[in-house]
Order: C-alpha cells, then structure tokens, then sequence
C-alpha cells in the first residue's frame, strides 16, 4: 500500500492556489471568445452525455487539475483498487465493488481467490430464487404466492434498494411489490406492514454479520407480526407453526449462517457478499436480491451491466476525457479553490427522486474525513454536502438561493431523452416542457441576466432593477441519457462512485471506512440500559445526557 500524497504540497496544487487568487469567472465572456468550448467539454461515458462546459474551469485550471490527478498518482491508485490491492488501509481490506459487476468470463484473483467465481456463483444463486418468487414457485406456508416483498436493512443495506426499486419502478414485475423497513423506530415497522397479508408477504434481511442493532431488532419485530397475524387467523397452529412460516417467509443477506439459523432462516436461503464491499458500494451484490426479485434476472444483469460500462470507461479513458475523473477534480477545485460546501443533483426525472438521498451515503460517509490514510490530519476541508429534489419541485423552492444567493452551489443537472410515460397536455409534449426547463435552468444560471438587459425589458424603478439582475456564472454539470433503463442506471451510480474515489485520492483519506458511524452506535448500546430506568447506568453520564433521559422517562410516564 504506497503512503498517500499530500496534495498541498504539489506544484500543481500551489498552481492552483495562485490562480483561484486571482481567478474572475465569466461564462458569457469565455463562451462567446470560444465558440467551440461547449464542443470541447462535452463527454461521452458510456450512454451518458456530459455538459461540462458551464462550470467556472479555464483552461489553466482544468490543465492544472489534470496536473494534480498525475502529481497525486491517481493512475495508480485506480489500478489498485481495480486489481484488489488492500486500498482501505484502516480494516486492511480490498475494495472491490467493481468486482460485482465483472462478466462471466473475466478473470480477477486476489489472495488466490478467483473473484469472479465467487461473485457469480452468489449471483446466480440470487437470480434462482428471484425466478423461484416471480414465477410462484417459492410460495408461503399457506401455499401462496408471494406479492410483497419487504427489505429489512438499513444505510447501504437501505438506500441504494429503495433507490432503485424507486427508479426502476415501472420495470417490475406486475402483481409484486416492494417496501422498505430501515428505521428502529417502531413507526417504520407499523407502515411498512400495514395493510400487507402475511401469507404473501416475503421479508429478506439484510446484515452481513446477523447483528446491526436496527436491522435485527425489526426483523424481531416482522417476525412477531408474521406468527402472530398468522396464528389469530388458523393459518398455522399455535404450537410448532412458527418455525415452518419463518422459513418460508424470511430468507437472509448474510454470511453469519449460525446467526441466520438461530433466527430461523434456513441457511440454504441465505445469501452472501464480502469484506470487501462497503455497505454503500453493496447495492450488486446479494443486497440487491429485492431488486432481482421485483425486476427479474434479466433486468438485474442489465443493471451490473450498466456499473460496469462506467467501470472501463473510468479505467481506461484518459483523464482529458474521463468524465468521473473531470467530475471529481472539478469538485476539489470548488471545494478547496473557491470555497464551496455543498453540491446539488437535480434529476429531472420523479423516479430518481430518492436518487440525491442515495448519494449523501455514498459521498459523504466515504469523504467525510479530517484524518487522512497516513494518520495525518486533513490541513484543508474534504467532502462536500450533497443534497437535492427532482426538478421542478426544487426550483419552486430552493433555486432562488443557487440563483441569486451568496453562497456558491455548484449544480449536477440529469435528465432522459425519452419518458417513461409520453403523455399529452392538448397541443403540448409534456416531457418537452418538463425539459425546456432542465435547458433553461442550466442556461440562466450560466449566463444570468445583466442589469441592462433588465432595463431594456422594461424595468425603469433601480430597486427592481438590481432585485431582477443575475450574476450568472453559477456552475453546473448536465447529464443527459437517452431514457432511464437498469442499464444506464447503473452507469449513473457507478458514475458518482467513481468521482467519490476521485476526490478521495486527491485529498489522501480512506474513503472506504466509516469510524464515525460507529461510535454513535456504540454509544446507543451502552446508554440503552440508562434509558431503560437503570440508575447505575444513568448515574454515569454527563449531565447534559442525564438530564435529557430523565426528562424523557418523565414525559413517557
């Protein structure tokens, strides 16, 4: 495992630092000079077409960023994480989601391991039972066929299921369903299962280790409301029912198969991935077994097939052409260079409306680090907040802050060529509407509006003058795809995985571990007794802590 670069002090970074100290952006002037910038900043990756002309990148700067991609080794360390070297240096581990969405016949060992094999031996043992559901064959205890399938998990056990499912609705399997439990409060359980029949109703765990507090405690609770519910309506007997329905009602993504049994869960229904897929790169592998069963093998394989479209096309184009490479080395420079802190994704498509939800997880649990791999602490700001709603719903609300706010937001802009649902307003294409303002966004935001062209409009009272003038020069990314299939869902995602890398190996962190996430949790199990009434346990507390569980058992009576 090579020591990261400190990226201050390259010379490209201290190239960079000069020229942000000076640095005026202006998108009308720089367009109209070159006539073909919009030509030489829009990329091909894979069935993606990206506008990156409208982001505040000269080409001193975007020179200069590609200086720091080499000066940081970025080369290398795409090809470390590709080839299974141990990149998440603090649990010691590969990190090989790419690996998930490798063909058939490709080849990649690590520690002597064929990993190929291995991923797809999971994966067809996946699609198997996915055809088992959708087919009828897999029935409940009562001999039905399942019509509901909810997903208990939780972080990327979650989000990128509920993500997809969301997208990719329209693909499913007409008939089935599926919900989503991820929450521990109760409230979560209560919606998910209201309404639902449990003889058709199939539950897939999801907890690599059979022991995420929030995950096991309402697969606990499902369990209960499937016996229970099952039992007041004589579907299974009092004594000796109970197991029979968790077996054909709970299957696992696991690999704790002891823990799985104990559950109830027959082992051979458990379904497994490995140490190195983080929870958030995780949503190919096993976690997707809800997906597999809503949209059928197939389409299941056409979305891996997707990721791995983005995966060559980050491996092998050259960084002057790499769109996840461009991607994240513009971010470094708004976010180190010219002070920016969060970054909006705007899908212009309701059905990734879970879609920015999505990437918090994948970007800022990755990026969201003040020590680099090395120990050292990060001298300059990592991560960015990421955050976003389908247009147009956000720009009736918080556009006007991008537009004309003080704070710099620069923009991903995604839109489909095609609708899902091509439908008609009299005379007008409603999708064509629905875009001419992804068009339009993107353009005002770019250029704005002067002063003067406010006065020519017809504008004379000065106030309404400068309250209706545009800066412009707000930054943004377009993204267009031909419509919204697995396939170039896929290469979406995969996109943004990459650009997370990116930005990771520019600033030296492990963008693989999650500390942070873990020490709440660990604290939740200890304050858990303290909350329960245990005096002892409450007397050990900080006051503020005390304070608040006292206050809270008197309001719960």
């Amino acid at each position: 495992m090579q020591t990261p670069v400190d990226a201050t002090t390259t010379p490209s970074w201290n190239r960079l630092t000069e020229l942000s100290e000076t640095f005026r952006p202006n998108l009308r002037r720089w367009f109209d000079k070159d006539p073909r910038r919009a030509e030489m900043l829009t990329f091909t990756a894979g069935d993606l077409h990206v506008d990156l002309s409208k982001n505040l990148v000269s080409p001193k700067v975007f020179s200069s960023l590609l200086e720091l991609a080499d000066d940081v080794r970025l080369k290398d360390r795409i090809e470390a994480m590709f080839t299974g070297e141990r990149i998440n240096t603090t649990e010691d581990r590969a990190v090989l989601h790419t690996a998930l969405r490798l063909p058939r016949d490709a080849q990649l060992v690590v520690d002597g391991q064929d990993v190929v094999a291995d991923v797809h031996e999971q994966l067809d043992r996946v699609c198997e039972f996915a055809e088992r559901v959708r087919s009828g064959e897999w029935r409940g205890v009562t001999g039905r066929p399942i019509e509901t399938v909810v997903n208990i998990g939780i972080g990327g056990s979650d989000l990128g299921p509920v993500m997809i499912y969301e997208a990719l609705k329209h693909y499913g399997k007409f008939g089935l369903q599926c919900r989503f439990i991820s929450n521990i409060d109760p409230t979560d359980v209560a919606e998910a299962t209201l309404g639902l029949d449990p003889e058709t109703t199939l539950f897939i765990v999801a907890s690599k280790t059979f022991t995420t507090l929030e995950t096991l405690t309402n697969a606990r609770l499902c369990r209960t409301w499937l016996i229970d519910t099952l039992t007041e309506r004589g579907a299974i007997p009092h004594d000796g029912g109970a197991r029979d329905a968790v077996a054909k009602h709970f299957v696992a993504v696991s690999t704790a198969l002891d823990k799985v049994s104990e559950f109830g869960i027959d082992p051979q229904n458990a379904f497994g991935f490995w140490d190195w897929v983080g929870g958030r790169y995780s949503v190919d592998s096993a976690i997707g077994t809800a997906l597999a069963v809503y949209l059928g093998a197939d389409r299941f394989r056409e979305l891996l097939a997707g990721f791995h479209t983005m995966d060559q096309h980050f491996r092998q184009a050259p960084f002057e052409q790499n769109v996840p490479v461009l991607m994240g080395l513009f971010n470094v420079w708004y976010t180190n260079f010219l002070g920016a802190h969060t970054h909006a994704v705007l899908p212009y498509s309701q059905y990734l409306h879970r879609f920015p939800a999505y990437l918090q997880q994948l970007t800022m649990e990755s990026n969201g680090k003040s020590v680099r791999a090395d120990g050292e602490p990060t001298l300059y700001d990592t991560g960015e907040i990421f955050w976003g709603e389908p247009g147009t719903n956000g720009q009736h609300a918080f556009y006007q802050l991008i537009h004309q706010g003080t704070r710099l937001v620069p923009a991903d802009f995604i839109a489909f060529a095609n609708p899902t649902h091509p439908l008609r307003d009299g005379d007008h294409d409603v999708h064509e509407l629905f875009l001419a303002n992804f068009f339009a966004q993107t353009r005002a935001l770019a250029f704005g509006r002067t002063a003067e062209e406010v006065r020519e409009s017809g504008v004379t009272d000065e106030v309404l003058v400068a309250a209706r003038t545009f800066e412009g020069n707000r930054p943004t990314t377009s993204i267009l795809a031909g419509e919204l299939t697995p396939n170039t869902l896929g290469q979406l995602i995969a996109l943004y995985e990459h650009i997370t890398f990116v930005q990771g190996v520019v600033w030296g962190i492990d963008s693989f571990d999650q500390w942070g996430v873990e020490l709440g949790k660990q604290l939740a199990k200890e304050l858990t007794l303290a909350v329960e009434g245990d005096t002892d346990a409450l007397a050990g507390q900080d006051s503020s802590t005390r304070a608040l569980i006292e206050r809270y058992r008197q309001l719960r009576g």
